[in-house]
């Protein structure tokens, strides 16, 4: 059977105007024949992450969000508060594409022997009916593996096995992490089981707890509790953590954390210090869930540190033979420790639709939405 190759295709845009107009709609473009080492892959599927919101959205102000346009080709706006602007100067009047993953077939290449081949990407724009890359951009998925399935294959595993490596680099042995319910939250349970790593996980309901449980987690902590802060202690003196990957990011979470690991090593402590423990208690933020300032209050002496944890600067310090060494282990483990469920799949034009953009926009635990551009 012969795939027919396309010249035109769509893709969902976001615009922010100087004057502080958001704009999402869907535009046509040319899809160029593929050079001698590229591709052209169908996209099939791509999730919608809190990374790709931050693309999609901005920082608006989600009670101007309004729809217009037709059932085919919605159009979405809302305003972006002019206190935000100067923030966003260097995307102010350019139409950008959203999307850092998804998966497809290859339907055309320089190289034939990639074409009718379902790959994964992280090269940008995958919100779109096709894409254009490299060929050596795609990671051939193994034979059976769903769009679906593949949709995922870079971001959250390779995040997961990089919050490891990153541990060992820095010389510490268990993990905190929170918004621990999360696809990722999950990845990271079953990935540090495997490993034997300690981990403490920080959700935020009941149901949360008992889902994480579910997976074989030990220590497990509801943010919503009277005894949270005891607990913390508790389960951080238990595992010996000392570092934090930290998706919400606002608020006193992030210093509750650094208190708790000061407290526990406290303990361990033969001599009394004014400076509190030599212990490096760290604590990387890698989201931004909670849009409040993040607040510390310092009362876990001076040897501590909060920074920014970016997966693609991790993996350059990595290096080439780390990164294909942790590319090799998702694809072995697609199906299992790197399995993604979505609360719904959606088409580029039901992503416009306004009630259904407030609700994966959400950034709620555990609800992740799958966009299909050719469903």
């Amino acid at each position: 059977m012969t795939t027919t190759v396309p010249t035109r295709g769509m893709e969902l845009r976001s615009k922010i105007s100087k004057d502080g107009q958001l704009e999402l709609s869907l535009v046509d473009v040319d899809v160029p024949a593929p050079a001698a080492d590229q591709v052209i892959v169908r996209v099939e599927a791509a999730p919608i992450s809190p990374s790709d919101l931050a693309l999609l959205l901005g920082p608006i102000d989600g009670a101007t969000l309004a729809a217009s346009g037709t059932q085919e080709r919605p159009i979405i706006t809302a305003r972006i508060p002019p206190a935000r602007l100067p923030g966003l100067t260097g995307r102010l009047d350019q139409s950008m594409s959203v999307g850092n993953e998804g998966a497809g077939t290859v339907i055309a290449a320089g190289d034939p022997k990639l074409v009718g081949k379902r790959v994964a990407l992280a090269a940008g724009g995958m919100f779109a009916q096709y894409r254009v890359v490299r060929g050596s951009d795609c990671l051939v998925l193994p034979d059976g593996t769903t769009a679906a399935q593949g949709a995922s294959a870079f971001v959250n595993p390779m995040t997961v096995l990089s919050m490891l490596e990153t541990m060992r680099r820095d010389h510490h042995t268990a993990l905190v992490h929170t918004a621990a319910a999360s696809n990722l939250g999950q990845m990271l349970v079953r990935t540090c089981l495997a490993d034997k790593v300690p981990l403490v996980n920080i959700v935020r309901s009941a149901d949360q707890v008992a889902l994480l449980r579910s997976l074989g987690a030990v220590h497990v902590l509801d943010s919503t509790t009277p005894s949270f802060r005891e607990d913390l202690v508790e389960a951080i003196a238990a595992t010996g953590a000392t570092l934090a990957f930290d998706a919400i990011s606002g608020g006193t979470l992030a210093s509750q954390i650094l208190g708790a690991m000061e407290t526990a090593a406290a303990r361990r402590a033969t001599a009394y210090s004014r400076y509190g423990t030599n212990v490096l208690k760290q604590v990387y933020i890698y989201g931004r869930l909670d849009l409040r300032p993040l607040e510390l209050d310092a009362s876990f002496g001076l040897t501590w540190s909060v920074s920014g944890w970016l997966l693609t600067s991790s993996l350059a310090k990595s290096g080439g033979e780390v990164v294909m060494r942790l590319r090799a282990r998702v694809l072995a483990e697609l199906a299992t420790t790197f399995a993604s469920k979505y609360t719904a799949e959606i088409g580029l034009a039901k992503a416009l639709d306004l009630d259904t953009l407030r609700r994966y926009s959400r950034r709620a635990t555990g609800e992740k939405y799958l966009l299909t551009p050719n469903g």
